[in-house]
């Protein structure tokens, strides 16, 4: 792989991390914390969203995260021809 495709690599994994890390910090955080109040005017399975999101929700987007994250990664690699064939 040549400089310059290695330097266009890492700089799109590094969006995409980026992108993962704001969806992660966004759910985990505000959804959990600041938006709680709005959020649980909304019931999901009996329980209040704000609370949902505080105790499983997050948990539940952080390992989709990782699912997405490594399906990006794996067509990343694929586009430079760096995968596990």
């Amino acid at each position: 792989m040549s400089n310059k495709d290695l330097k266009q690599y890492w700089k799109t994994n590094l969006f995409y991390l980026a992108i993962l890390l704001a969806v992660w910090f966004v759910v985990s955080y505000c959804c959990g914390i600041f938006f709680v109040e709005a959020l649980n005017n909304i019931r999901l399975g009996g329980f209040k969203l704000g609370f949902w999101f505080a105790q499983q929700g997050s948990i539940y987007v952080f390992v989709i995260l990782i699912f997405v994250y490594v399906w990006l990664m794996n067509r990343l690699d694929q586009k430079y021809d760096v995968d596990e064939k």
